[in-house]
């Protein structure tokens, strides 16, 4: 079944804060000069996850201001989401996963990926008892965990050809030499909040999963633990990017560098002050669902590793619109001259 898009809308924010980066004199290169641009709102869409840290940053810190146009931010619950609601055309940047990403430009839409926003950003975590048996057995721990239990084991992740659930399958076909559809069982759930309530409630028995849910699983005592990373077996596994729409790309090309500029500077912003860049994650995904302390610590994982050179995840996208078209998600398997484009952020 297919959920719905569920979607909320957030303008910009009409005042600088009073300090951090909104404070900054300007940007390099001298941001404003794109009035003209014929684009008179930059629609971005943008998913509440931590891939998207930047959106948070650039948000939370009023550094939309500083660009030419307003900015109207949409916020999803997903990826397919933004992909669906990608068919009217109408954003002009979405911030969500690379196979979404993939799938939008598979179906004609006029796109291309300038900017990255996170690398190795997945954790596979398993149960304290698997992790004994991983630990023993290695990659035959699946088979002794089958013995022992008379069933297979079950991971609970994204759904179907998503960042999370590909990733897990490279993980258990190239790395441990296993086959994803007959060694294990692969559930896809829904986004993080569906995952991380399996988790807790002891419904899975692991996951491919980003922060902040594997450090939300541990500050809750929930008997999981990381077993592996993707920056050990992938390294610049691709997770989230920035996909921008020709119009602005190619069409208004100086309010799209004032765009990636914007995203270096939240990049940047993140690395020098993770506890103001905690607050406003918190601040955004929700400070009940995640406080400001646990959104400090998931700050410090290997899997917060947040970048903007697409360069960076060149590599891994290869490997992912391999899986992407075979899963048949793409129709084609797209290109890297297809995916990314590099001018934008070279620009800078």
């Amino acid at each position: 079944m297919t959920e719905a898009p569920r979607s909320t809308s957030i303008s910009r924010r009409r005042f600088l804060q009073g300090s951090g980066l909104a404070a900054t004199a300007g940007l390099a290169g001298c941001l404003g000069g794109s009035g003209g641009s014929g684009l008179d709102e930059l629609n971005v869409a943008y998913m509440p996850i931590y891939p998207d840290m930047q959106y948070f940053v650039m948000e939370e810190e009023g550094l939309f201001d500083q660009l030419s146009v307003p900015v109207a931010g949409k916020k999803f619950s997903d990826g397919p989401s933004i992909v669906q609601a990608s068919a009217t055309g109408d954003f002009d940047v979405m911030m969500f996963g690379i196979v979404p990403a993939m799938i939008v430009m598979d179906k004609g839409i006029p796109a291309k990926i300038t900017a990255a926003n996170i690398k190795n950003a997945m954790q596979i975590l398993a149960t304290d008892e698997f992790a004994a048996l991983w630990e023993e057995h290695g990659s035959d721990a699946f088979a002794e965990f089958e013995a022992q239990k008379g069933r297979k084991f079950t991971f609970g992740t994204f759904p179907p050809g998503s960042v999370p659930d590909i990733l897990l399958r490279y993980w258990i076909q190239n790395t441990l030499g296993l086959d994803p559809e007959e060694d294990v069982n692969i559930k896809g759930l829904g986004g993080a909040a569906a995952v991380q309530q399996a988790l807790l409630s002891n419904n899975v028995d692991g996951t491919s999963i980003m922060e902040p849910v594997p450090t939300v699983i541990d500050a809750n005592d929930a008997p999981f633990q990381s077993i592996a990373w993707a920056g050990d077996f992938m390294p610049g596994q691709p997770a989230a990017v920035t996909l921008m729409h020709d119009r602005l790309r190619q069409d208004n090309r100086d309010l799209a560098t004032e765009f990636v500029e914007l995203h270096q500077q939240a990049t940047d912003f993140v690395a020098d002050d993770p506890d103001t860049a905690a607050q406003h994650a918190s601040s955004v995904i929700g400070e009940s669902a995640l406080p400001v302390e646990t959104a400090r610590a998931a700050l410090d994982s290997p899997a917060s590793d947040f970048i903007t050179d697409p360069h960076d995840i060149e590599g891994g996208a290869e490997i992912f619109a391999d899986y992407a078209q075979t899963l048949g998600k793409t129709e084609a398997q797209l290109s890297i001259d297809e995916m990314f484009d590099y001018g934008v952020y070279g620009s800078l």
